[in-house]
């Protein structure tokens, strides 16, 4: 999935004559706090929604300001793990998304991306989710898959967690069966450490709470 293949146009960027007021206005509508800046097609960098909120006159045009804009942007061919680095590093609400030529296309937004992460991640499929603790020399994916379908089930997503100074990883499985207990079981005949299990038929709620975690390094 590249950049350009989640450009939002229904949040159209600010312009320099406008005015705070504006600018403001339509953060709030969208409930975002960074608004591109764009003369025609030549983009100038993001606003924050804390720097203009210190102007005093709110029908200041924006072109006006003495404001730091961040130089912030990606290429439409970028892949998406470009786009979450940056939303990440920085804490924007919006990545504006570039032509080759540098010509402003359009961006993307925190709310696009959640949509398109929790698809990724298979977040409203049935099934269950396990949680496991292992040593970084044993990060073999293809084994864990194996151990799944031996119990006639499927891995639909996975993502891995690492820890400052450790040599330990956090495998996160989610796999299209409810009844677990079985795959619970191999793993741990093969000396695996089971974290947690969660399924559907204790708390359907469960896998988004997970979902929802592994998401807030983005800040949501």
């Amino acid at each position: 999935m590249f950049a350009g293949e989640l450009i939002s146009n229904k949040i159209p960027p600010l312009r320099t004559s406008d005015t705070v007021r504006t600018a403001l206005e339509r953060m709030n509508e969208f409930k975002l706090y960074h608004l591109p800046i764009v003369n025609e097609t030549q983009y100038l960098g993001l606003v924050s929604e804390e720097e203009l909120m210190e102007t005093r006159d709110q029908d200041t045009a924006i072109g006006a300001l003495p404001v730091a804009l961040l130089n912030a942007f990606t290429f439409e061919t970028a892949h998406i793990y470009d786009v979450i680095r940056l939303l990440g590093e920085l804490q924007l609400s919006v990545v504006p998304v570039l032509d080759q030529q540098k010509n402003y296309l359009g961006i993307v937004a925190i709310n696009n991306l959640l949509s398109y992460t929790a698809g990724l991640y298979s977040v409203s499929e049935p099934g269950g989710i396990i949680v496991l603790s292992i040593s970084n020399r044993n990060n073999s994916l293809a084994h864990m898959s194996q151990i799944v379908e031996a119990d006639n089930a499927q891995v639909l997503s996975s993502y891995i967690s690492s820890f400052p100074d450790s040599t330990r990883l956090e495998v996160t499985l989610k796999i299209n069966k409810t009844d677990l207990s079985g795959i619970v079981a191999s793993f741990e005949r093969y000396d695996y450490e089971v974290k947690a299990v969660y399924n559907n038929s204790n708390n359907d709620d469960d896998s988004m709470d997970r979902f929802n975690s592994f998401m807030n390094y983005l800040n949501v």
